[in-house]
């Protein structure tokens, strides 16, 4: 009868959506969310510099290049939250102050990606998007040396 009544309840109270990953020692961590984060970012950045504005006053014209414009920018801004979230869990939960002595630059590197993330966010800028790509690198090749591993770097595109 109590569990019956806990349920109901239960039912009826709103409940918060929860995200983890990762406070928990799971140990599951890999540098390959965040390059395809970062990837996405830069392919979006390339489709909007490449965008051309309708030439004419069509309204449908208009319409079709505002819609794809916004919605590059909307997959731009997901994308490099996105990178940087991965970025910080790997920073703040993966490495750890025994890894320094291997990578002293680890914490301004993470940084440095991190303000990336930022400035892709806030601007349509290839460069800054090549940028965080290079970064984003960088954290890979650390990430699996830390692991005793070497694995390639490969993207997407």
């Amino acid at each position: 009868m109590l569990r019956t009544a806990l349920s109901n309840l239960f039912n009826i109270l709103p409940t918060p959506t929860v995200k983890a990953h990762c406070d928990g020692p799971c140990g599951v961590y890999d540098s390959a969310s965040a390059r395809v984060a970062a990837e996405a970012v830069l392919s979006m950045t390339k489709k909007l510099l490449a965008m051309e504005p309708p030439q004419s006053s069509d309204a449908a014209a208009w319409a079709t290049y505002n819609n794809t414009f916004s919605r590059y920018v909307a997959i731009k801004e997901e994308q490099a939250q996105e990178a940087k979230e991965e970025l910080l869990i790997l920073w703040t939960d993966y490495f750890k102050p025994e890894h320094l002595s291997s990578y002293p630059d680890l914490h301004d590197t993470f940084w440095q990606a991190a303000k990336l993330c930022s400035a892709c966010k806030v601007n349509i800028d290839q460069a800054k998007a090549e940028e965080l790509m290079k970064a984003v690198e960088k954290i890979h090749h650390m990430f699996w040396k830390s692991k005793g591993r070497s694995d390639a770097w490969v993207t997407a595109s």
